[in-house]
C-alpha cells in the first residue's frame, strides 16, 4: 500500500509536469524551439552600378566566391597565411599581418575576407581541406573596371559592404537598396535543410555622373606629370561646365586604384579628395574677386591708374612686395601683371565691408553642396574679426582659405555671364526598370552685372596674352584665365615658407566659353613654381582635349597657329606663345603677317593689322540680355543682328577686334 501510493504520488508529480509543459508553458517552449530551429538570414541586394556621362561602367557589382575565415580559431596564423597565399596566389606577410591584426581587433566581425574572387578550381581545392576555420561563401563583388580613373569622385566599398568614400559613401543608401530576408530551418548540427524566401531584395539605384572619362584620363595623367616634373606635395584639378556646373573632371594626385584595399601598416596615402576636402590660401586667382568687386562698387574702370610705389609697400610692420619691381600700372595691368600691392590699393578702394560681401557672394566660407562627402567651406573670418592689416591680406588672396571646386565656380561665373551655379558629379539616378531621374540643380543666381563680366573676361584674356600666362597656348583656341601663387604658411613656427601653391583658373573659348578649369600644384619652389609655370601645362593639355573632343569650331586660324609655333621654335622656346590678334604687329613682319591671314581670314569683318591703337573697338556683348545688346546698340549706332533667346552667348566679330566703317555684329543667344 505505501508502495502504491509512492508509485501514485510521482505519477500525479509527472502529470501535473507535463500539463505545465503542455498546457501553461506550451507557446513558451514551442518559441524557444522555434528560436532554435528558425533563423532569418538577410540577403544583400545587388549594389547599383556607376557610370560616367557616356554610359562607360565606373563601378559594378558582380556575383562572386569569397574566401572567408574566422581568424581567432586560426592556430597557427603564420601556417595559415603561408597556406592560403600559396594557392590564391597572395602576400603570404601582409595576409599574416591583416589575420593577426582581425583576431586581436574588438570590433572586427568574427570572419575576414581573405579573396573576394576565388575562381573555380581554387575554391574546390580549398573546400576540399575541410578546414574549420575556412569557408567558401557566395556574394556579390564590387569591382572597378577602369582602377584608378575618379577614384576620388566614385570611392569605394569598405570591408562591410557599404561605401567608404566618394559617391559609394555619399549616396550609399540609394546604391545598396533594401536587403531581402531568407527563413531557413537547421538541425541540430546547425545544417540547413528548409528554407523560404520571406522579404524580397530590392536592387540599388543606378547612378550616372557627370564625369567625362576621356578628359578625367587626360586630366590625371597631366596632373600628375606636373606634380612629378615640379617636385611638388601634391595637385588638384576641376573641369566644369560654366553653365550647367557639371563636373566633367576631378582628379588629385597622388591617387589610388580602386580595386586595392589598404593592409595593416599602410597609410591611406593619397586617398583624400583634396580638390574638395583641403582649402588653401588661392593667392592671386582671388585678384578675380578683387578687381570684379572694385567694378561693381567703386568709379574705377580699366584705364584707371595705380600708384604701385614701385612693386613695395609698407603696411604697419609688414612690407609687401610684387614678383617684379615696376612704375604705376592701370587696374587692367595689376590684374595682368599680378602686382599684390595693385591688388591692396583697390582693396582699400573697395573698403572691408564691400568686400566681404562680395567674397560671400561668390560662395566662398560655405560649402557647394557638390554631392561627395566631407566637403570643406573653407574660411572666411567673419568681418567683426578682420585685423587692420587684413585688407593687405584679402585682396591678394591671403588670410582666407579656399577649395579648388569653389575657385572653379569663380571662373563659372566670369565665364557665364555673370551667375553663380551650383556644381554637381550626379546627372541622374534610376531604379531598377525604372525611368532616369534627371538631376535638378539650384537656380543660377546673378551676383555681378553684365557690364563687370564683359571688363573681367577682357581683362582675362590680356592675362593670357600680354601677363603672367603669356606663355601658355591651346592650339586653336583663344582662352582667358588668371594664374596664382602663394606662398605656403608654416603653421608650426607661424611664418610663410618658400613653397607655393601655384595655380591656373581659365576658361576657352574666350568668346564662347564652354569650360572652366582650375589647377593647383601644390608645394612647387622658385619662378619655375609659379602658378603660369607649374599649372599652366595641366590647363593646356586638359582644355585642348576637351573642345577637341567636343568638335568646338577653333577660333583662332591654323596659319596663326603655325605662325606662333614657328617663330617660338626659332626663338628657342619648347613651345608656342598664344599672342593677341591686335598685338601681331609688334613680334611679326608685315609680310609674316600678310601670309599668315591667307585665305582663312579674307572674309572676316576683322583685319589683322597695324592700326590706330585709339581705333573704335567691338564691344563684349557676351552674358548680356537681349533688352540690353538692344540698349548698347542703339546708344553706340551699331548694326547688330540676334539669334536666340535669353542671354548672349557668342559674337562675331569677337569684343576688343577692330571695328570697320560699316561692320556687321551677330550675337547668338542661348539659355
Amino acid at each position: 500500500f505505501i508502495l502504491g501510493l509512492i508509485l501514485f504520488g510521482w505519477a500525479l508529480v509527472v502529470v501535473l509536469r507535463l500539463c505545465d509543459l503542455q498546457l501553461f508553458g506550451h507557446s513558451q517552449y514551442a518559441k524557444m524551439a522555434s528560436s532554435q530551429q528558425d533563423r532569418l538570414e538577410p540577403t544583400e541586394a545587388q549594389r547599383g552600378s556607376i557610370v560616367d556621362r557616356n554610359g562607360n561602367f565606373l563601378a559594378i557589382s558582380s556575383a562572386s566566391r569569397f574566401a572567408v575565415v574566422s581568424p581567432r580559431r586560426i592556430p597557427d596564423k603564420a601556417m595559415a597565411a603561408a597556406l592560403l597565399g600559396r594557392i590564391l596566389g597572395i602576400d603570404a606577410d601582409k595576409l599574416q599581418a591583416d589575420l593577426e591584426a582581425a583576431a586581436a581587433s574588438k570590433h572586427h566581425r568574427s570572419y575576414y575576407v581573405v579573396d573576394p574572387h576565388v575562381s573555380d578550381d581554387k575554391a574546390e581545392t580549398l573546400s576540399e581541406m575541410k578546414l574549420d576555420w575556412l569557408e567558401i561563401r557566395t556574394g556579390s563583388l564590387r569591382s572597378y573596371p577602369n582602377g584608378q580613373l575618379a577614384s576620388h569622385v566614385i570611392g569605394n566599398v569598405g570591408s562591410e559592404g557599404h561605401g567608404a568614400s566618394g559617391v559609394e559613401l555619399k549616396l550609399d543608401k540609394e546604391l545598396a537598396g533594401s536587403p531581402g530576408l531568407v527563413r531557413i530551418k537547421v538541425d541540430v548540427k546547425g545544417r540547413a535543410y528548409e528554407s523560404e524566401v520571406a522579404r524580397t531584395p530590392v536592387a540599388g539605384r543606378n547612378i550616372g555622373l557627370t564625369i567625362d572619362s576621356e578628359l578625367q584620363h587626360v586630366s590625371e595623367d597631366a596632373l600628375k606629370t606636373a606634380v612629378i616634373n615640379n617636385h611638388a606635395v601634391y595637385g588638384s584639378i576641376v573641369a566644369m561646365d560654366p553653365y550647367t556646373g557639371e563636373i566633367k573632371a576631378l582628379a588629385n594626385y597622388p591617387t589610388y586604384d580602386l580595386n586595392e584595399r589598404l593592409h595593416v601598416g599602410e597609410k591611406p596615402v593619397g586617398r583624400e579628395n583634396l580638390a574638395v576636402v583641403a582649402p588653401f590660401e588661392p593667392g592671386s586667382v582671388f585678384k578675380v574677386v578683387t578687381v570684379s568687386t572694385a567694378m561693381e562698387t567703386t568709379n574705377l574702370k580699366p584705364s584707371t591708374m595705380i600708384a604701385c610705389g614701385g612693386g613695395v609697400m609698407r603696411m604697419f610692420t609688414r612690407v609687401i612686395h610684387d614678383a617684379e619691381p615696376h612704375g604705376d600700372f592701370s587696374v587692367e595691368d595689376v590684374f595682368a601683371h599680378s602686382s599684390n600691392v595693385g591688388a591692396i590699393k583697390i582693396g582699400m578702394q573697395i573698403g572691408n565691408k564691400n568686400l566681404y560681401e562680395y567674397i560671400r557672394k561668390f560662395g566662398f566660407g560655405r560649402r557647394t553642396g557638390i554631392e561627395l562627402p566631407a566637403e570643406a567651406p573653407g574660411m572666411l573670418r567673419p568681418l567683426k574679426r578682420w585685423q587692420p592689416t587684413s585688407i593687405g591680406s584679402v585682396p591678394m588672396g591671403h588670410e582666407i582659405s579656399v577649395t579648388s571646386l569653389q575657385l572653379a565656380r569663380l571662373g563659372a561665373v566670369i565665364a557665364n555671364g555673370g551667375f553663380l551655379v551650383q556644381p554637381h558629379v550626379v546627372a541622374w539616378k534610376q531604379s531598377p526598370g525604372g525611368t532616369k531621374d534627371y538631376f535638378k540643380p539650384a537656380a543660377p543666381v546673378r551676383i555681378l552685372q553684365p557690364r563687370t563680366v564683359g571688363i573681367m573676361q577682357n581683362m582675362m584674356r590680356r592675362v593670357t596674352t600680354v601677363g603672367t600666362a603669356k606663355s601658355l597656348h591651346v592650339t586653336g583656341y583663344t582662352f582667358s584665365g588668371k594664374t596664382g601663387t602663394a606662398q605656403i604658411f608654416d603653421f608650426t613656427h607661424h611664418v610663410y615658407t618658400h613653397k607655393y601653391n601655384a595655380s591656373f583658373l581659365g576658361f576657352a573659348p574666350e568668346n564662347d566659353p564652354r569650360l572652366v578649369i582650375i589647377v593647383t600644384i601644390s608645394g612647387t619652389t622658385g619662378t619655375a613654381g609659379f602658378g603660369g609655370a607649374a599649372a599652366g601645362p595641366v590647363f593646356e593639355t586638359a582644355m585642348g582635349t576637351s573642345l577637341r573632343q567636343q568638335s568646338i569650331p577653333r577660333d583662332v586660324p591654323e596659319d596663326i597657329d603655325a605662325l606662333l609655333l614657328a617663330k617660338q621654335k626659332a626663338a628657342g622656346k619648347e613651345k608656342p606663345v598664344e599672342v593677341d590678334a591686335a598685338e601681331l604687329s609688334t613680334p611679326f613682319t608685315e609680310d609674316e603677317i600678310r601670309q599668315a591671314e591667307g585665305d582663312a581670314l579674307a572674309d572676316a569683318d576683322v583685319v589683322l593689322a597695324t592700326a590706330d591703337p585709339n581705333a573704335p573697338k567691338v564691344p563684349n556683348f557676351v552674358g548680356m540680355s537681349v533688352r540690353d545688346v538692344l540698349l548698347e546698340a542703339s546708344s553706340t549706332g551699331l548694326d547688330v543682328s540676334m539669334f536666340g533667346e535669353g542671354l548672349a552667348r557668342m559674337q562675331t566679330p569677337p569684343a576688343g577686334a577692330l571695328l570697320l566703317p560699316g561692320a556687321h555684329i551677330h550675337v547668338r543667344f542661348g539659355r
